[in-house]
């Protein structure tokens, strides 16, 4: 068999993977509070030790030691939680969190199911009932679990803590959750994160860093991201140059081997 076609075939397959995630990256550059994800492929020392009870390749069968690989593994994705730059825009329902903790919305699907997720995105607004919400019109709730209501006809305070007043009166407190580990989240579509099993959550108070009139956005380096881009690409050209040569071997062997 010749190894060397399915190592290249892999190795297509892993930076085909990182480029999706890459171009997925570059595409929310603009999006607020966006976290950009990472690729990762298995090396061999770090395979080595739980390879050989592994059945999750193809045939489901436990690799014994001393066998060739058929290349590169393709690993998990992750994400990276580190804050982006804050952008000032004026508005005072504009909110811009600290170094952690997430926005608590109760968030309404296509079907009417409602449940609740956690958002970076603190560009809310206010209905004309006086209950704030997202851009799509998702509740923000606050540190109780609830609807947050306010008099729309009444300038808004909102102060680093969360604490929201009007006319000088306390209002409400914007619910800020935080995750002891964020291993236990993922992502739900392009700007919302729910927690999986074994998540703790526990409700930030205090000064806890909210800043009225900023928006936070995307961690992404556009310009870094575009050098990676270019890295993967001359990956990718040099994976399907390996097949090209093995392709020209066989054309060899098959029409020239044997001949008189």
């Amino acid at each position: 068999m010749l190894k060397g076609l399915y190592t290249a075939y892999t190795g297509m397959i892993n930076e085909q993977h990182r480029m999706d995630t890459m171009t997925n990256n570059l595409a929310n550059a603009t999006t607020n509070g966006f976290k950009k994800e990472g690729a990762t492929s298995q090396s061999f020392d770090r395979v080595l030790a739980y390879k050989i009870k592994d059945t999750s390749e193809a045939g489901h069968l436990p690799k014994r030691l001393g066998g060739i690989s058929l290349g590169v593994k393709t690993g998990e994705n992750y994400v990276d939680y580190s804050g982006g730059p804050f952008k000032e825009t004026g508005h005072t329902l504009d909110l811009a969190l600290g170094e952690r903790g997430f926005f608590t919305i109760s968030f309404t699907n296509k079907a009417g199911e409602t449940s609740t997720k956690y958002t970076r995105d603190g560009n809310f607004t206010m209905t004309r009932q006086g209950y704030l919400v997202t851009q799509e019109g998702d509740y923000v709730l606050n540190d109780r679990g609830r609807q947050i209501r306010l008099d729309p006809n009444q300038e808004v305070t909102i102060e680093r803590s969360g604490d929201i007043y009007q006319g000088g009166v306390y209002v409400d407190t914007i619910g800020i959750t935080d995750f002891e580990n964020y291993d236990y989240l993922e992502r739900y579509g392009e700007n919302y994160f729910q927690p999986i099993e074994g998540a703790r959550t526990y409700n930030v108070s205090g000064d806890v860093g909210v800043y009225s009139g900023y928006l936070e956005m995307s961690n992404i380096s556009v310009v870094t991201e575009m050098v990676n881009m270019i890295t993967i690409q001359r990956q990718y050209e040099a994976n399907q140059k390996v097949i090209t040569t093995y392709d020209s071997t066989l054309e060899d062997a098959v029409n020239q081997t044997g001949r008189v």
